[in-house]
């Protein structure tokens, strides 16, 4: 039996490297899929990061920035059936001549629907089979359910008001849900009521009447991600300070990670298997920053065929004592029809 009924990982999420040329039109190919999230950076020079997605449409949010969203007509053209489109426009980072992207794809369902699980009715593209949504609803400024579509549990959830300049709010259930993170700072994990201190279920989440998560007549976007056997995990380890690292078990290959210290103040860094396709993993882009990719002579970490070991001590990686939360997608599962080897 397979460990995983995904037997393609790539056909859900992937990572895509491209080169700016600088032309209009250009057509980002190679992404396996018609993607719901893109989330596009500019490696070599200091931009915000780009997330779009197909249910807000052409608007953009910035991880790295608490401002409202913004218009990208003209620059961000189109979801395509293997990638997206893109233009060289002078205020958004997609395809400036000279500059090297990187991009990270999510597949939801293609098509949004009525969701009125929740105590308000939301805007839902889910897909089921990889636990992932994203979900659009105006607040209400009171305490409230959202509905996800998942059918399982979200093990973490990325909000943010469209139209406002509040933090990016970070529930995560290894921290708790009376606490919280922000994906545009370096913040340690702090009490917080806005997921009103209860755990998300299989089908709703909870957010306060706080403007940040549930403003008044405010538009509000969330990314939501259930952990899927063999294809997603999402969980917490504790740094040993070595070089011979800590070692996170995933049950699959990695193709992505994404980790954040939660005790202490610090970077969101991430990893992934195409800006470094062998070990040592060395390449690190940090979702709260603008900053480029930055490559750490001595290496960081390694993908296994089972989960990821640092190699590295630094103390926002796997320091010693200190409590990390991490996100990670597949490459290949562990057992299956294509098992995981070893890089």
């Amino acid at each position: 039996m397979a460990y995983s009924v995904i037997k393609k990982p790539s056909d859900y999420f992937n990572t895509v490297l491209y080169s700016g040329d600088g032309t209009s039109n250009r057509s980002i190919t190679g992404v396996n899929f018609q993607p719901d999230l893109v989330w596009i950076k500019n490696r070599n020079s200091t931009n915000n990061h780009q997330w779009v997605d197909s249910v807000r449409g052409l608007f953009r949010l910035g991880s790295d920035s608490s401002l409202a969203e913004a218009s990208v007509s003209g620059a961000f053209n189109s979801f395509d059936s293997d990638g997206f489109n893109v233009t060289e426009e002078a205020n958004w980072e997609f395809n400036n001549s000279g500059k090297t992207y990187a991009s990270w794809n999510w597949l939801g369902a293609n098509g949004t629907v009525a969701n009125t699980d929740g105590s308000i009715s939301s805007t839902v593209s889910a897909n089921t089979t990889s636990g992932f949504s994203i979900v659009s609803w105006t607040g209400t400024g009171a305490n409230a359910t959202i509905g996800h579509g998942l059918g399982a549990e979200p093990k973490m959830i990325f909000l943010k008001i469209r139209t406002g300049t509040n933090n990016w709010q970070v529930y995560n259930k290894s921290i708790g849900s009376g606490n919280a993170l922000f994906l545009n700072t370096q913040d340690a994990s702090s009490s917080n009521t806005g997921w009103q201190s209860t755990d998300a279920t299989s089908s709703f989440f909870y957010v306060s009447g706080g403007g940040a998560v549930n403003g008044s007549g405010q538009d509000m976007i969330a990314y939501c991600f259930a952990e899927k056997q063999g294809f997603s995990k999402f969980g917490s380890y504790v740094g040993n300070g070595s070089t011979d690292g800590t070692f996170v078990y995933t049950g699959f290959k990695p193709a992505f990670t994404l980790i954040k210290p939660t005790s202490i103040s610090g970077d969101w860094r991430m990893h992934d298997n195409k800006r470094n396709s062998f070990n040592v993993l060395t390449n690190t882009l940090k979702p709260n920053s603008s900053g480029t990719d930055d490559v750490t002579s001595g290496g960081l970490l390694d993908y296994t065929s089972n989960g990821f070991k640092w190699r590295t001590n630094n103390t926002y990686s796997n320091g010693s004592g200190v409590s990390f939360i991490y996100m990670c997608f597949a490459e290949e599962p562990l057992v299956g029809d294509n098992p995981a080897t070893a890089r």
